[in-house]
């Protein structure tokens, strides 16, 4: 049991690291004043998910239900 909480635990170390940098990489999501005159829809805004900014979300979103679960699991197996 020992050496499964040992992996889990590296797991949830690798994860929350990439996690804080993939955070980091992303775009704020302001548009500033593009926004007000009309302009926040382009080309870019549109095809959003066949991007990096759209890959950057998606690894995003999987990587923080990753840590969550294995923040649950690494509890469940201290007790």
């Amino acid at each position: 049991m020992t050496v499964l909480k040992i992996v889990i635990s590296i797991i949830f170390v690798i994860i929350s690291i990439a996690l804080s940098a993939i955070i980091l990489m992303q775009e704020g999501k302001s548009n500033g004043l593009g926004a007000v005159a009309g302009m926040a829809d382009t080309y870019w805004g549109r095809n959003k998910g066949r991007s990096m900014e759209g890959a950057l979300e998606k690894f995003t979103k999987f990587a923080a239900i990753a840590f969550m679960l294995l923040a649950i699991v690494l509890n469940i197996l201290n007790d």
